[in-house]
C-alpha cells in the first residue's frame, strides 16, 4: 500500500536495501586507498595517464604497476603484496640429533649449550653451540624441555620442596592458546558475615575465562577449579601458572602430578607476575559482583550465575587486547589459520 499522510504503513523488516553487499565491501588499508583515488581520477579524467600522474605527484612506471594489477571486482589488488619469501629455509638439524640434544638436556639440566655441543662433538656428532641453543629453545617453547627445579633455601637453612611446581622459566614465551593458563583466587563478601571464595583461570592468548567458587579456599576446593577448566575450556592447556598460596598445594599439586599436567609457580609477593589472571579478578569484581546480586543461600545458585556470566564473558563481552573481539571469535579466527591446532570447536560454538 502507498504510504500517506495519516494512512499506516507496513514495514516488512528493518534491514536497508543493499546492506549485504555493503557487509562484504572490504576494509582497505590507507595506501590501497590512494591507489584507488589514482583509479577512479584516471577512469574520470579521459584515461589520461600522463595527467593522472602530474596530478599526484607520482611516476608513471609507479601508476601503470598498480593499473595492471588492479581489478575492479577485487580492490584488494590495490594492497600491498607480501615480502615474504616463498620458500622459508627450514631446520635442517636432524631429528635424531634434535632427540639426542633433548636427552642429554633432561639428564644435565644445568648445563647450557656449550657443555651439551661438547659431549655431542665427543659422540662425533659436529654440531655447534649455537644449534644446540636453537634446538634448545624450540624445545622450550614447545614445552617438552624438563626445566631444573630451584630450591629455596630459607633463612633457618632448610630447603623447601614441593612434589610437583616448579620455578617458571624466566625466557618462556607463550604463543598459543593453552600454552599459559594463569590461576588466583579472590575473596568475595557476599553479604556482611557471608565470604566466599572465587577461582579464577584465564588463558594468556586467547583471553578465555572458567571459573568456580568455593565456600574456603582450600586445595579440595581448587580441584573443582582444574576439573572445570578439563571439562570446559576449548583447547588442552600446556602450563599452569600459580602463585604460592595454599590453596594450590596438598590435593591440587598432588592431582596435577597424577595427570603430568606441568605446575609454574611464582615467587612470593609478586602479582606482576600474573597479569592476566589479575586482570580477571578485576573484570569480575567490577562486572559481576558490583552488578549482580549474588545468592547469599545457595553455593550452587552462586555457581549458576558464574557460568551464566562466563558465557557472556567468553562469548558476548568485546575484548579490547583482541581487537574487540570475544574470546570465542578469536579462537575461531586462530583454528582458520591454524587449522592443526587443536581447538574444541564444539565447546566454542556451545557459548552461543
Amino acid at each position: 500500500m502507498r504510504g500517506r499522510y495519516g494512512v499506516p504503513m507496513n514495514t516488512f523488516g528493518t534491514r536497508l536495501p543493499g546492506a549485504a553487499g555493503v557487509a562484504r565491501v572490504p576494509v582497505l588499508s590507507k595506501r590501497a586507498k590512494q591507489r584507488l583515488a589514482w583509479m577512479d581520477w584516471y577512469a574520470r579524467h579521459g584515461r589520461n595517464a600522463r595527467l593522472t600522474c602530474r596530478h599526484f605527484g607520482i611516476s608513471p612506471d609507479t601508476f601503470y604497476t598498480w593499473h595492471r594489477r588492479y581489478d575492479p571486482r577485487n580492490l584488494r589488488s590495490l594492497e600491498d603484496r607480501s615480502r615474504r619469501p616463498h620458500h622459508v629455509r627450514q631446520p635442517l638439524t636432524p631429528t635424531a640429533l634434535v632427540g639426542r640434544i633433548q636427552a642429554l638436556r633432561d639428564q644435565y639440566p644445568r648445563w647450557g649449550e656449550d657443555k651439551l655441543a661438547v659431549l655431542l662433538k665427543r659422540e662425533r656428532q659436529e654440531v655447534s653451540p649455537s644449534t644446540v641453543g636453537r634446538r634448545l629453545r624450540e624445545l622450550r617453547r614447545r614445552g617438552v624441555l624438563r626445566e631444573p627445579r630451584r630450591k629455596a633455601v630459607p633463612h633457618r637453612g632448610l630447603v623447601l620442596r614441593r612434589p610437583h611446581a616448579a620455578p617458571k622459566p624466566w625466557d618462556y614465551v607463550p604463543d598459543a592458546p593453552g600454552d599459559i593458563v594463569e590461576l588466583d583466587t579472590l575473596s568475595v563478601t557476599v553479604l556482611p558475615g557471608i565470604r566466599r571464595y572465587h577461582f579464577s583461570a584465564r588463558d594468556v592468548i586467547s583471553k578465555w575465562d572458567v571459573a568456580d567458587v568455593g565456600t574456603r579456599a582450600t586445595s579440595r576446593a581448587a580441584l573443582r577449579l582444574l576439573d572445570a577448566l578439563i571439562a570446559r575450556l576449548p583447547f588442552p592447556f600446556q602450563h599452569l601458572q600459580i602463585d604460592g598460596g595454599s590453596e594450590w598445594k596438598a590435593a591440587f599439586e598432588a592431582a596435577c602430578q597424577r595427570r603430568e599436567i606441568p605446575l609454574w609457580v611464582l615467587p612470593p609477593r609478586s602479582p606482576r607476575m600474573n597479569p592476566h589472571v589479575e586482570r580477571s579478578n578485576g573484570t569480575w569484581r567490577q562486572e559481576f559482583y558490583r552488578v549482580h546480586r549474588v545468592s547469599p543461600d545457595s553455593i550452587e545458585t552462586h555457581r549458576r550465575q558464574l557460568r551464566e556470566w562466563e558465557r557472556t564473558y567468553n562469548a558476548i563481552r568485546p575484548h579490547q587486547a583482541l581487537g574487540y573481539r570475544t574470546p570465542a571469535e578469536f579462537l575461531l579466527r586462530w583454528k582458520q589459520e591454524h587449522p592443526e591446532a587443536p581447538i574444541n570447536l564444539q565447546r566454542v560454538y556451545g557459548m552461543y
